[in-house]
């Protein structure tokens, strides 16, 4: 079963694509070779395995890879970003070493930039929440850049560990000016629950490439959440593999992409074990000339992953003329022995008809257009749990509607 389909949604500058592969070799939109099963996904620690992107791979068709060079160099030892954390008096925090047993046991890099991570950092961050903890207060890992940051390249290495039947909330805040190829590695053992928040709140300019590598134990839950607003190019790529039965994993994220950003967020999900969920809902808005959003959806079942239930879905809103969302959901299926299996993507405008109706009601269009917004986005924000952080995003996205308003004037 092979779909790919292609939606214009205007005739000059705006534009979307939703592609969808569920087989062996089936090919992509876009003129681009077949890809390969995702289970023949090659991964290494060493960066000469990887070439240097010409954005003609399909992990890069959609990146700007000019923006890039630098990072792809490997030579990331600039200025990184500080990094400050607020925790619990019983979860560990520590500063460690390269040479650290514990660092790369979750999974190996998967591209090219992941690799130059992984080579260039010098020391890493390992906050683990130890076994049976219940957070009193969320984790708060603030990663702060400013103008040394943005001057060069840097690496960054995160080992975030929940322990046996823990319960916790880590958020990870991006703010700042920064050049950062960083690594987040997610352990979450048997039986513990784990939400990871990572916001990118960055400021104009700001590159960011991050590979989130998860690996989920027995009856273990990690509930992922990716949060983009700022920066200039802004990647994020969540892996998550199950080692055991009876695991969950939902991912959520929301973007808010301006003129001139690239914001890209690739996901994978390894279902090698039988009688696991997974869960990918991912909602973004655009707007602007040159507004550019990437979410890509892979989910593989393999044939030992009897009894899997998952679902992915993606859905984009365009604002403005002049911005483009490319969404790409992947289905591979290795066993016909499944709880249920599906994705959906949707690219569109604004609802001429809701839009009528709130009008219809007295309302003014500006508000009526906040409203739809709002309501678009305030499903996902409600399940971040932190309020916070929370009443901080809908300030930002206030911020980005005034911006259209203005701009509309």
């Amino acid at each position: 079963m092979t779909a790919a389909t292609t939606q214009n949604l205007s005739t000059d500058h705006s534009r979307a694509t939703a592609d969808a592969a569920h087989t062996h070799g089936d090919s992509h939109g876009g003129g681009t070779a077949p890809e390969a099963s995702r289970a023949d996904r090659a991964t290494s620690f060493v960066l000469a395995d990887f070439p240097v992107p010409t954005g003609r791979e399909e992990d890069w068709r959609f990146s700007p890879v000019d923006r890039l060079q630098k990072i792809f160099a490997g030579e990331l030892h600039g200025t990184g970003p500080v990094v400050t954390v607020e925790a619990d008096d019983d979860v560990r925090v520590e500063r460690v070493g390269r040479d650290d047993e514990r660092l790369g046991k979750v999974g190996a890099p998967g591209d090219r930039a992941a690799a130059a991570a992984w080579e260039s950092f010098g020391e890493a961050l390992v906050v683990t929440a130890p076994k049976n903890h219940v957070d009193v207060r969320h984790t708060m890992i603030s990663v702060n850049g400013d103008a040394a940051a943005a001057e060069e390249p840097s690496a960054q290495h995160i080992l975030l560990v929940a322990e046996q039947f823990s319960e916790s909330l880590v958020v990870l805040d991006h703010r700042g000016a920064a050049q950062l190829s960083q690594t987040v590695e997610i352990d979450v053992r048997d039986g513990a629950s784990l939400t990871v928040v990572s916001v990118q709140d960055w400021a104009d300019g700001a590159v960011h490439l991050s590979s989130h590598r998860a690996k989920v134990g027995r009856d273990a839950r990690l509930k992922h959440i990716v949060v983009t607003f700022g920066g200039d190019v802004v990647r994020i790529t969540p892996d998550a593999a199950f080692t055991a039965p009876g695991g969950d994993v939902e991912l959520l994220g929301l973007y808010f992409t301006d003129a001139g950003q690239h914001q890209e967020h690739r996901l994978f999900v390894d279902h090698a074990v039988e009688k696991c969920k997974s869960r990918a809902t991912y909602k973004g808005a655009l707007q602007g000339e040159g507004a550019h959003s990437v979410w890509v959806g892979d989910v593989l079942i393999r044939k030992e992953a009897e009894g899997t239930d998952t679902y992915e879905l993606n859905r984009n809103l365009v604002l403005t003329e002049g911005a483009r969302a490319d969404s790409v959901p992947n289905l591979e299926i290795e066993t016909g022995e499944i709880e249920g299996a599906g994705h959906a993507s949707a690219t569109g405008r604004f609802d001429d008809e809701q839009l009528f109706y709130l009008r219809s009601r007295g309302i003014p269009e500006a508000d009526a257009r906040r409203l739809v917004v709002r309501g678009f986005f305030a499903e996902l924000i409600n399940q971040i749990g932190v309020p916070l952080v929370q009443e901080r995003l809908m300030a930002a996205i206030e911020a980005e509607l005034d911006r259209t308003m203005e701009a509309a004037r």
